[in-house]
């Protein structure tokens, strides 16, 4: 897979400069078949990213820098012969139950072809019983495949000044688990992300908004660039190169 080299200039909001460089973020052999199809025959593509504030993109400069935003420029570019729609339906503040009600409607209101399903944060920082939130990712899982769609999972954010590591730890943990047992794929964000502050305590803090808690423009770029270089793998038969501009 090529390597992703766009080196991001923080702006005044972020606190040191920050280089995205390729993170291995979706660990699997699965495919997504039914996107494979689209690809190749070059049909739209009607994507669903749903979540709290990572996916609405508190910490963005605007809504083109959001995560979901750009991994549709991206896959745009990686894909010309398809017309791609991410629909952002991120709300801040969601735990798991809120949002799977709206997943609920959503996908009965609407066909898509994936859905990215962002979750676990403001569970595990909100108090919440984990073992009830493992079962509340199983019930969105089975939504998710009774309706159609392929699904994928985002994984909490990593952030250094998290109060309980170990309970945000069993958050991750658990929700991978799940995935694991289900087959579901995940956007291993935490790991990804505890990768980069390993890399460069310093210049992750560019990766982080000002709350040192949501990410930046150049967080959720790098975010989406990942993303996208997994998804372009798992769904496109000739594994095309995401383009490195922005």
């Amino acid at each position: 897979m090529p390597l992703i080299a766009a080196t991001l200039s923080a702006g005044a909001a972020q606190a040191a400069s920050f280089s995205c460089r390729e993170t291995p973020i979706l660990r699997t052999n699965a495919t997504f078949a039914p996107l494979s199809a689209k690809v190749a025959d070059g049909r739209p593509l009607s994507i669903l990213a749903i979540g709290s504030s990572s996916t609405e993109g508190v910490g963005a400069s605007a809504k083109d820098r959001t995560y979901p935003a750009r991994l549709q420029a991206l896959l745009a570019k990686a894909w010309p012969k398809s017309s791609i729609d991410i629909s952002n339906a991120g709300i801040g503040g969601e735990t798991a139950p809120q949002t799977l009600a709206r997943l609920k409607a959503m996908l009965t209101a609407h066909r898509y072809d994936l859905v990215i399903w962002q979750v676990g944060t403001n569970d595990a920082l909100q108090g919440g019983d984990l073992d009830a939130f493992k079962a509340m990712v199983s019930d969105g899982i089975a939504l998710v495949r009774a309706a159609g769609p392929a699904l994928a999972i985002l994984d909490p954010q990593f952030f250094p000044s998290v109060r309980d590591p170990q309970r945000y730890g069993k958050f991750v943990e658990g929700l991978n688990e799940v995935a694991r047992r289900e087959a579901v794929p995940v956007f291993a964000r935490y790991a990804a992300m505890r990768e980069w502050h390993s890399a460069d305590a310093e210049a992750f803090k560019g990766a982080l908004w000002t709350d040192g808690f949501h990410m930046s423009d150049a967080g959720y770029d790098c975010l989406a660039r990942d993303m996208a270089n997994a998804i372009a793998g798992m769904a496109a038969p000739a594994r095309p190169t995401v383009a490195a501009s922005r």
